[in-house]
């Protein structure tokens, strides 16, 4: 009797160790349809199959009625595509014949797909205005929705909620992890395939002067594995301005009757900043742009403007740092100027964009305006998304610069490209000004991966001969209008290949093993 009981817990345990190399897990609800199975296997092996079923089956005989899927691989992992999302199905692995395997050959398993607003094709879309003539395997992430897509326009994959919460992402992107980072304000996250949480950002305020940091815009993993983020600062500001009345509205909130004197009074400012953490939250480094600002003509100017207090946020909108170099490249939209900062120094090594000058007004560079993407090429080049926000009317650019040699604060411009008035969408005509978001991203082969921000959102990719290679529209529709609308992106971001996704994928794999 006690042979027969170890014998049982023996066999239960081969059972239980093969049933947890399947994956999906049984009765997983997935946010996605392009899934990683696995399961067990031997090395000599190199014939598995699989089989899926759409529906719930318990059966042999109605589970092979209703295969949609039959699909071989060498390994004892594959990559399947069901569907649709909002469904049930049913797979199961075969192997060779006479296999010893620990679970059971032709065992039907169950998972089922979630279905949410933004992966319903009726409500919201990626509608193809050019099919791909390259990069044809690559996937775009959308932050309006938080949706990842083919370059076909099929919905594979959706953020789903964190913590219990629907996020609303910002720079939703692949990292060189293999995972997902995104800012949801005033959050900073790193999520696997599967939704689950790998890094959040510490709750403490070491940093913004508050209970908790405030991060925006931009989260980028490192290659040592810390994590860059921008970030907010509080200060309290002196004033600095003189007190007068009639013309210029410049007045103090403590009297503001004392014309001609100088005011003292200090106010809460928020400033930007860029911090780095390690794996576990601890903050490792910091700039703090409020240092810059109160010592700049930056200062000297703003505190002239009218109005009672000036605005010192001149919003850090976009950083790129090359960890070669040890230099981050800080883009300020409002002010329409990049800094080169030395790290960790924290020195200034350039300024690219306007000096103000005493007594008079900023005219803007001949570079850029309201710039929101701030990057630097494998060649060398620094290249952004110009808004190019001189006036109403007034398209964006993508333009690519040639940094001067050290120390020099002028840039060449090498390559640009316009976007077509011809190609803007009826829709935002007339009176446009894309005056928020927008990005640029540059491809493997030199190409360039283009969002276009508020309000068209369009996104395309173009060569350096200036060929549109693809190019697609985000819609969701208006049931009150009846027709489809634009679905404002703030940014977006590319997958350029399969393989890459494939990491995404396998990622999931590896953290429940």
């Amino acid at each position: 009797m006690r042979l027969l009981s170890s014998l049982i817990v023996f066999l239960s345990g081969i059972s239980c160790i093969g049933y947890s190399q399947m994956l999906p897990k049984e009765n997983a609800v997935l946010n996605y349809r392009l899934i990683g199975f696995s399961f067990p296997g031997k090395e000599d092996i190199i014939d598995y199959k699989i089989e899926i079923a759409r529906g719930y089956f318990t059966g042999e005989d109605s589970f092979k009625k209703n295969i949609i899927v039959s699909q071989s691989a060498a390994k004892n992992k594959i990559i399947a595509e069901v569907p649709a999302f909002g469904s049930q199905y049913t797979w199961r692995i075969i192997y060779p014949a006479g296999t010893p395997v620990e679970t059971p050959a032709g065992r039907l398993f169950h998972f089922s797909t979630a279905m949410i607003p933004a992966v319903d094709t009726n409500n919201m879309r990626l509608r193809i205005c050019k099919p791909a003539e390259k990069y044809g395997d690559a996937f775009v992430f959308l932050d309006g929705n938080g949706v990842l897509y083919d370059v076909s326009g099929r919905p594979i994959w959706f953020l789903p909620q964190i913590e219990g919460k629907k996020p609303e992402p910002i720079d939703l992107k692949l990292s060189a992890k293999g995972t997902i980072t995104f800012i949801s304000k005033p959050h900073a996250y790193e999520i696997n395939y599967n939704g689950d949480i790998l890094w959040e950002n510490p709750v403490t305020g070491n940093v913004t002067g508050l209970s908790k940091e405030q991060f925006h815009h931009q989260l980028t993993r490192l290659a040592n594995g810390h994590y860059m983020v921008l970030g907010t600062e509080h200060l309290k500001v002196l004033r600095k301005q003189p007190l007068m009345s009639g013309k210029y509205p410049f007045f103090s909130i403590n009297d503001s009757s004392k014309t001609g004197q100088i005011d003292t009074t200090y106010f809460e400012a928020p400033f930007g900043t860029i911090e780095e953490y390690d794996e576990k939250g601890n903050l490792v480094w910091s700039w703090k742009s409020s240092s810059y600002i109160l010592s700049s003509d930056i200062y000297d100017y703003y505190r002239m403007l009218p109005g009672p207090f000036p605005d010192y946020d001149i919003h850090e909108n976009s950083f790129y740092f090359d960890e070669k170099n040890k230099v981050v490249y800080l883009g300020f939209r409002t002010i329409s100027r990049i800094l080169k900062i030395k790290y960790p120094e924290g020195e200034i090594l350039s300024t690219y964009g306007e000096i103000y000058k005493p007594g008079g007004l900023p005219k803007g560079n001949e570079f850029f305006y309201g710039q929101h993407s701030c990057n630097h090429s494998d060649n060398g080049y620094l290249y952004v998304f110009n808004n190019n926000m001189r006036d109403s009317n007034c398209l964006p650019k993508i333009t690519i610069l040639k940094e001067r040699s050290p120390g020099k604060e002028r840039l060449k411009k090498i390559w640009e490209y316009d976007f077509p008035a011809k190609d803007l969408d009826e829709k935002i005509k007339p009176g446009f000004s894309f005056n928020a978001g927008g990005n640029v991203a540059e491809l493997p082969d030199n190409s360039m991966f283009v969002s276009m921000g508020v309000p068209d959102s369009k996104l395309f990719i173009v060569s350096r001969e200036k060929k549109v290679l693809w190019s697609a529209l985000p819609e969701k529709w208006d049931e009150k209008k009846g027709k489809w609308t634009l679905m404002p992106q703030y940014r977006a971001s590319i997958i350029a290949n399969r393989k890459d996704l494939e990491r995404l994928i396998w990622n999931e794999e590896i953290k429940n093993e």
